[in-house]
């Protein structure tokens, strides 16, 4: 990867900021930049329906990247507004028997949890193991009958961790339970191989390690079991009106989108994706994970700053607390330094928090345009902050 043009394709580095939270809204590069506000532009001058005739083509072929991207047939993928609306999406057509229920990780998101909540969906917790990550052993024996699905968070919000996904699949697809993975903060970060993985749905967004623009997210469903789904809502997109009194869905990965959307931002979904390919999934994940390894050790060598990522497999998030000094305080005061970072509460992940004792962490996340110099000041800055606290 030729790192000094990954930076000058990003307008928002101007050699001042240190931007460090692309696991809540990244930087895009000026490709996605252009894209969005061509077509927005275009908009203007011809109308949206017009203009979005013009671009019928490169619309599809956004479907066909990422799946390109998770080794899957453009069939199987949805495009929707968002990974939370792809996740519910998925959820929402499965077919619940009385007695089921489902099993999360300690980790399981907030909006996750509190669909099942919502909806009266029973579930239990899979403990994780001494580093922190899913207990294979633990979900080996709590699968049974009445599990019909494993809700998997593979990288979560408040933490570097990743957790195992085939050997999850595989226990679970021996039980007949399906697997949903939760791939919203790996997406774009972490190589994701729909095949390889063999899970039954994945889902994720556009706006964080892709870099696209916001109200963008993907469903990708298994194709031995799309059949086994139905979709919640429908409109004219989703189905065809083919009689006064009948229906019939689009076989397709189309049966889980609406009609209406941002057409800029899924043309900007479409440029973010295809520039990820170009530069190499394996090779972003190689330098994401390098760039939060270096972050890591520097911070672990400062007074005062305890790194609070479990697991012995972790990722681009790198999460710390800086002693009597608040998460939110410690975004704040690196905002000072013109370090951009961001906090994750307990809130956002409720078990996981509980069950470590922590009310909210400070969340860093380099992507593979931040250089050494910068995670270096960061580091610093973390440090003045630290110091300034204890003196």
């Amino acid at each position: 990867m030729d790192a000094q043009a990954v930076r000058r394709h990003t307008p928002g580095i101007d050699g001042r900021q240190v931007f460090l939270d692309s696991a809540g809204s990244s930087l895009p590069p000026q490709v996605v930049l252009d894209t969005v506000t061509g077509h927005v532009r275009r908009e203007a001058e011809i109308g949206g329906y017009r203009a979005a005739g013009e671009r019928a083509e490169d619309l599809e072929a956004v479907r066909s990247s990422v799946a390109a991207l998770l080794n899957a047939a453009p069939e199987t993928i949805s495009l929707t507004d968002s990974a939370t609306r792809s996740w519910l999406d998925f959820v929402s057509a499965v077919k619940f028997r009385p007695g089921d229920r489902v099993l999360v990780t300690e980790v399981e998101y907030h909006s996750n949890a509190l669909q099942f909540l919502h909806s009266g969906i029973p579930f239990d917790v899979i403990p994780g193991d001494t580093d922190g990550a899913l207990d294979l052993a633990a979900l080996d024996r709590m699968l049974d009958g009445q599990v019909a699905m494993v809700s998997l968070v593979h990288v979560p919000t408040n933490s570097g961790l990743v957790n195992p996904v085939r050997e999850v699949v595989e226990l679970a697809h021996a039980r007949g339970a399906l697997v949903l993975l939760d791939a919203c903060q790996s997406a774009g970060q972490l190589v994701l191989d729909s095949a390889a993985l063999g899970v039954d749905g994945l889902t994720g967004t556009g706006r964080k390690w892709l870099r696209g623009p916001r109200g963008n997210g993907f469903l990708y469903v298994r194709p031995e079991i799309a059949d086994r789904l139905r979709p919640a809502v429908v409109d004219g997109h989703s189905a065809q009106w083919v009689s006064e009194r009948e229906l019939r869905l689009h076989e397709d990965g189309r049966r889980f989108e609406l009609w209406e959307y941002d057409v800029a931002a899924r043309l900007g979904l479409g440029a973010a994706v295809d520039y990820l390919i170009e530069l190499g999934p394996e090779q972003v994940e190689q330098a994401v994970r390098a760039r939060a390894e270096r972050l890591r050790t520097g911070l672990s060598t400062l007074g005062g700053v305890t790194v609070r990522d479990p697991g012995r497999d972790r990722c681009g998030i790198v999460t710390f607390t800086v002693d009597g000094v608040a998460p939110a305080d410690v975004r704040t005061a690196l905002a000072h330094h013109d370090v951009t970072v961001t906090t994750s509460g307990r809130g956002s992940a409720m078990i996981d928090m509980d069950r470590r004792g922590i009310d909210a962490v400070t969340r860093a996340s380099p992507h593979y345009f931040v250089s050494d110099d910068e995670l270096d000041r960061a580091v610093a800055s973390v440090a003045e902050i630290a110091d300034g606290r204890r003196h």
